[in-house]
């Protein structure tokens, strides 16, 4: 769904045009669509409405508090990578019970963190890991909930950097060395392997890669079950991609036909982590122009914003659309816009053809929902954006910009 739409030549997000939410918190400025967030989040909820399942939103996409207190308004769940993102959803009201932790480098503190809070599990991605996990729950009196991250060697066709699914990345265990992990945890008093998770990466454009990866997970359920272990929650991960060009990626019902019909018979209650396909499109990221310089080579709009408020283009190659907020007619030229950062790095856009816009002109640079400022830096000492949630027709300030003071606070000359 997309909720910024030009009303009257000037686009809005829902009710509210953007020009006056840049008029009246400034720019760059990341501006999300309450009624897309809850759209998406209640359309990839009601695909699995067949199965058991519980969804657990993605913090790492976009964690602001006011995203996560819709998430437990929905009654649904998060899916975590940090200590950090625990607090986060803890304040925001997500309970504990619906809390699954990633990441390949827990830390004691953080596990420790988690079992007080009582997680509903653990996705531990190797040997050490469970080691550490079993010594923190036997010092604590508790029993840790497990569910091992599988790496089934799949190929998610997506960016490297992305793909969490293949044999050399960092994040999983092999098939074989999953098995073997299950039969230690079933006989260590301190963990419980309840579960079975698997994530193979970010931006799929193909239910394909989620079969495939289904199949092997299925052959290790069955093993398990052959030996004893009744494994009562399977995590898939998240992934779905969104349009940010000319992509078409499926739907959530097509994605969950897949999965739902692929594990047909199998008495387990589905996990899923969608992120980017609840937060992606529900968000933009509002600039002002400050310069249109042309060189003898290139035309170059430059804007305040810049790679340390969206990195996605610098880091990925990523396509983001690019549009006036006031809409014209006039003749597209082809430009580059940058921003202000001292690296040649330094862009939203390469060749874009835009209709020209004057210093002091808006760009929204859209499907800057996922990954957006939750990525976001202080490189060159700049002050990251102030976060706005849209609600109909009116707006809030959900993260006040920034200051200087903020970017020197903890130092001692």
């Amino acid at each position: 769904m997309d909720h910024f739409v030009y009303k009257d030549s000037e686009l809005y997000a829902e009710g509210v045009p953007l020009s006056r939410i840049a008029r009246e918190v400034g720019t760059p400025v990341y501006v999300y669509g309450s009624a897309a967030f809850e759209g998406h989040l209640l359309a990839f909820d009601a695909a699995f409405s067949r199965v058991p399942h519980l969804v657990c939103y993605s913090v790492k996409v976009a964690s602001n508090l006011a995203l996560l207190a819709k998430v437990a308004k929905l009654s649904l769940g998060a899916d975590i990578v940090s200590g950090g993102e625990l607090f986060r959803a803890l304040t925001a009201g997500i309970p504990a019970s619906k809390i699954v932790y990633s990441g390949v480098g827990k830390t004691a503190a953080e596990m420790a963190e988690a079992l007080d809070a009582g997680i509903l599990a653990f996705n531990v991605e190797s040997a050490p890991e469970l080691d550490l996990l079993s010594q923190i729950a036997k010092d604590r009196g508790r029993q840790a909930p497990v569910a091992f991250r599988v790496n089934p060697d799949v190929d998610p066709g997506t960016h490297p950097y992305v793909a969490t699914g293949l044999k050399e990345s960092k994040f999983g265990v092999p098939v074989e060395e999953a098995f073997a992990l299950y039969l230690r945890a079933k006989d260590d008093p301190n963990v419980n392997p309840m579960g079975m998770d698997c994530h193979i990466g970010s931006q799929l454009t193909s239910v394909t890669p989620f079969a495939d990866a289904l199949s092997r997970l299925k052959a290790l359920l069955a093993r398990l079950r052959e030996a004893g272990l009744a494994i009562s929650h399977l995590d898939l991960g998240g992934g779905l991609g969104i349009r940010y060009d000319q992509e078409t990626p499926p739907s959530p019902a097509e994605y969950a036909q897949t999965i739902v019909e692929g594990l047909a018979g199998e008495p387990v209650t589905l996990i899923l982590e969608p992120g980017r396909v609840v937060a992606g499109n529900a968000g933009v990221l509002v600039v002002s122009v400050l310069y249109d310089k042309l060189t003898p080579e290139r035309r170059f709009l430059v804007t305040d914003g810049a790679m340390n408020d969206l990195i996605r283009p610098s880091l990925y190659g990523s396509h983001h659309s690019i549009v006036p907020v006031a809409q014209t007619s006039a003749e597209p030229v082809k430009v580059n816009v940058v921003g202000p950062v001292c690296e040649s790095g330094d862009f939203l856009a390469k060749d874009r053809l835009l209709p020209p816009v004057p210093a002091g002109g808006l760009l929204a640079v859209k499907s800057a929902g996922a990954y957006g400022f939750t990525m976001s830096s202080n490189y060159n000492a700049r002050p990251r954006a102030a976060e706005v949630l849209v609600e109909g027709d009116a707006y809030r300030v959900v993260r006040a910009r920034e200051t200087r003071q903020d970017l020197i606070r903890g130092e001692t000359p």
